[in-house]
């Protein structure tokens, strides 16, 4: 019984360190892991004090239709995957959720290989709170692109 003991005690140790080292590496970050986009490697607060700047929701701007696009929203992981099967890169867009939470992205590229994963938690309102479903309750009922001064929709779809 002892040397079971003592067998497990460099195993517990381990689990509490990696534990210890996950909770402090990714303390205010929004994911687990890193995004692959390193223009979204940001913490909660420059997300929000991004967010705050670009409120209020731009309901005066020109509408452009339906985007060349579509989002799969995972409620599951918390993220939204946005695919853009223009034949033009979007650059410098802002991204709202139902006209309220709002995320910055500098580009998503066209096709397949451009698809974009962002996450519930990089998306804020005009308070610095971030986007969250409230155990399912509050969904992505609308998804919409700010991108060279039009409002475009972008069509969702729950993840499979």
């Amino acid at each position: 019984m002892k040397s079971l003991v003592s067998n497990l005690v460099p195993f517990v140790w381990c689990i509490a360190l990696l534990g210890l080292g996950l909770a402090l590496g990714c303390a205010g970050r929004p994911s687990l892991l890193p995004p692959t986009d390193p223009n979204l490697r940001k913490t909660m607060t420059q997300f929000a004090a991004d967010a705050v700047k670009r409120h209020p929701y731009k309901s005066d701007a020109p509408r452009g239709g339906e985007a060349m696009g579509r989002a799969s929203v995972d409620y599951t992981f918390k993220s939204i995957q946005i695919l853009n099967y223009s034949d033009i890169d979007w650059k410098d867009v802002e991204i709202w959720i139902n006209q309220n939470y709002v995320l910055f992205v500098p580009e998503i590229p066209r096709g397949k290989e451009g698809s974009k994963k962002v996450e519930f938690a990089m998306f804020f309102d005009d308070s610095g709170s971030f986007f969250q479903t409230d155990s399912g309750k509050v969904r992505v009922d609308q998804l919409e692109m700010l991108r060279d001064g039009k409002m475009y929709t972008i069509k969702t779809a729950p993840q499979d």
